[in-house]
């Protein structure tokens, strides 16, 4: 029952007591106490107590409704709450909501010793912001870049450097920005925007912010492989000695480049650039010989080999002495040690 259903029927049953009370007995009554007294109709002495009692019932409703209404109150407040500490545990951000009842409390005590992440399922709640949270990130897992200023993700967060992969990924133009400020950013996303760009730019480009970068050898293949493919706007042989001698190349890994170069360039240039970089680190030399043989330069070769001795690099030495004997063999026939 309600407050003012209750003062409503409490108040009715007033009337009807003291009318009732009226009709049987209109006198009054007096009461003496000491050198006090005092006389009041009947039905006043009868309602008396009844007044009395209704009032303080009237009074401890009226406590007790605030009292529940507080709480309740802040049982809402709570739930709100307890809401925005799940948004910001999705969110990977510090929680530092403050509960007024000990069981939401508790509860967020114990939520934010897990880490929450959200399925790939539909997800529906009666919180329209959540919502809208949890399809962002649905959209930044799934590769999308969002606008994160509604989101406020923590720079540092697993799920910001997502975003920020997702926006490189998205907008080439984003991704040389990135690797102009490459010091900037960490190691793993001035990566994923240094393959962008590769992808996407041309030569021109790439060679502005390709040394902002510190490239390990899957990264300078894929320099080399679009070089390759642009030679006329390319490296310069001043430039593929500086990363091969920075990455310290290995002999074979100097043949495989010998190998990529080969149709890529003119013999000329092919010849100048393995020449150059085997003058300044012998571990090359193999690879110059593998494009002075490729060039059919016996002559030149047999000039170098003349500076070594007999027991280094004899398998070039055994292709020049089968090609002396009229036998036609290149060095990808013959096992190169």
């Amino acid at each position: 029952m309600g407050l003012k259903t209750y003062i409503g029927f409490s108040l009715l049953l007033l009337i009807a007591v003291g009318v009732g009370g009226y009709i049987i007995q209109d006198g009054e009554y007096q009461i003496t106490i000491a050198e006090y007294s005092l006389t009041l109709p009947i039905v006043a002495w009868v309602l008396a107590p009844a007044i009395v009692l209704f009032v303080f019932s009237v009074l401890h409703l009226m406590f007790y409704g605030s009292v529940n209404y507080c709480k309740n109150r802040g049982f809402n407040k709570d739930e709100e709450t307890i809401v925005e500490t799940i948004k910001s545990i999705l969110l990977q951000k510090e929680d530092k909501k403050k509960f007024k009842t000990s069981g939401y409390k508790n509860v967020a005590s114990i939520l934010n010793q897990f880490n929450m992440d959200v399925k790939d399922s539909a997800f529906t709640s009666s919180s329209e912001s959540l919502n809208q949270v949890v399809s962002q990130i649905k959209d930044i897992k799934a590769g999308k870049f969002v606008n994160e200023k509604p989101l406020k993700l923590k720079s540092d967060s697993l799920l910001a450097k997502q975003n920020l992969i997702n926006k490189i990924n998205e907008q080439v133009d984003y991704a040389v920005d990135v690797l102009k400020k490459a010091t900037q950013f960490s190691p793993d996303v001035t990566r994923v925007a240094y393959f962008n760009v590769l992808e996407n730019k041309s030569m021109t480009t790439i060679k502005k912010v390709y040394n902002n970068v510190i490239l390990d050898k899957e990264m300078a293949l894929k320099l080399f492989l679009k070089d390759i493919d642009n030679a006329d706007f390319g490296l310069s042989k001043e430039e593929i000695l500086k990363i091969t001698k920075s990455l310290n190349y290995s002999k074979e890994e100097y043949i495989t480049l010998a190998k990529l170069y080969k149709d890529g360039l003119t013999p000329d240039k092919f010849l100048q650039l393995f020449e150059t970089i085997s003058e300044d680190n012998d571990v090359a030399m193999d690879a110059y010989f593998y494009v002075l043989l490729e060039l059919e330069m016996i002559d030149k070769t047999k000039e170098v080999l003349s500076g070594y001795p007999e027991n280094e690099y004899v398998a070039v030495r055994a292709l020049l002495d089968l090609k002396d004997a009229g036998k036609h063999y290149s060095m990808d026939d013959i096992t190169y040690n």
